[in-house]
């Protein structure tokens, strides 16, 4: 085979979701390059392939990256693989490849199993449209601020989560888009385990709330109804009049707000803010 980079999809859960031509590729190259070379081993093992593995991830991707070049500047081949789905997605194979162009070196994808594709297929939400947006942060306060920026989001978006995270995420995502924003979580996708929750944000609190979660998860989130975004809604007229209605009723600001934002589906903290701002015009 001649030096070229092969981006290879690898099944996101059932072994038999790999193509034939992606079997023949990871065989015939000179060295495969694996995000964790022990998970990728018992892929090899059930299907016979006994090429050379190598890591290559996130912590050590600047030297093994130029290390992969060099074996590709011999005239080898060398075959990207993540732990599941397609190298290069939410993953730092993109730097690999973005090298590979710098050096002329030919790079060719091989199709198959990838995650948010799957889980968009199979969620039921609008897909003539959507939006990747990899992982959200960690830290609660940016996760609010990016949630935050998708009240009036018009397409389904998509994310990949830990399950570790998932519930603070959903808690966050209530607060900021509301709570019967409707979202889908795919969860162990081919899988025997397979599941697909599909509801208000709300009740995927609660539901997800009862155990631990395991698994890898993709969280996709609805577009935002016409002018269900807190600014939409005050534009015309329908938030900012219940607020002046509860306030002249001697509501107090927070539970004013709560009970618009509920009224609504729109993140109280939004509404409280715009009842500050009806505050000082009055």
């Amino acid at each position: 085979m001649p030096a070229t980079l092969y981006l290879v999809a690898t099944p996101i859960g059932n072994l038999e979701d790999i193509t034939l031509r992606a079997l023949r590729v990871l065989k015939e190259v000179d060295l495969v390059a694996a995000e964790d070379t022990r998970h990728s081993r018992k892929l090899f093992a059930h299907y016979g392939i006994r090429t050379p593995l190598t890591s290559y991830f996130a912590h050590n991707e600047k030297d093994k990256g130029e290390k992969l070049i060099s074996v590709l500047r011999e005239g080898k081949s060398v075959a990207l693989i993540s732990d599941a789905g397609m190298p290069a997605i939410a993953d730092p194979g993109y730097l690999l490849v973005h090298r590979c162009r710098q050096e002329g070196i030919p790079v060719t994808v091989l199709p198959g199993a990838c995650a948010l594709v799957t889980a968009l297929a199979r969620s039921g939400l609008p897909s003539d449209r959507f939006g990747f947006e990899g992982f959200l942060p960690a830290r609660a306060k940016a996760r609010r601020e990016a949630l935050r920026q998708l009240q009036a989001e018009s397409r389904t978006t998509v994310f990949y989560e830990a399950p570790h995270r998932l519930f603070a995420t959903l808690q966050d995502l209530a607060t900021e888009l509301g709570e019967e924003r409707e979202v889908a979580i795919a969860r162990e996708l081919s899988k025997m385990h397979e599941e697909l929750f599909y509801g208000s944000a709300a009740a995927a609190i609660e539901h997800f709330g009862r155990e631990r979660v395991r698994g890898e998860i993709v969280l996709l989130v609805a577009p935002a109804a016409d002018g269900k975004s807190v600014r939409g809604q005050a534009q015309a007229g329908s938030v900012e009049d219940s607020l002046r209605k509860l306030m002249a009723e001697g509501m107090r600001p927070r539970q004013a707000a709560k009970q618009v934002a509920k009224e609504f589906g729109l993140p109280a903290d939004e509404v409280y803010r715009l009842w500050l701002e009806v505050k000082d015009k009055q």
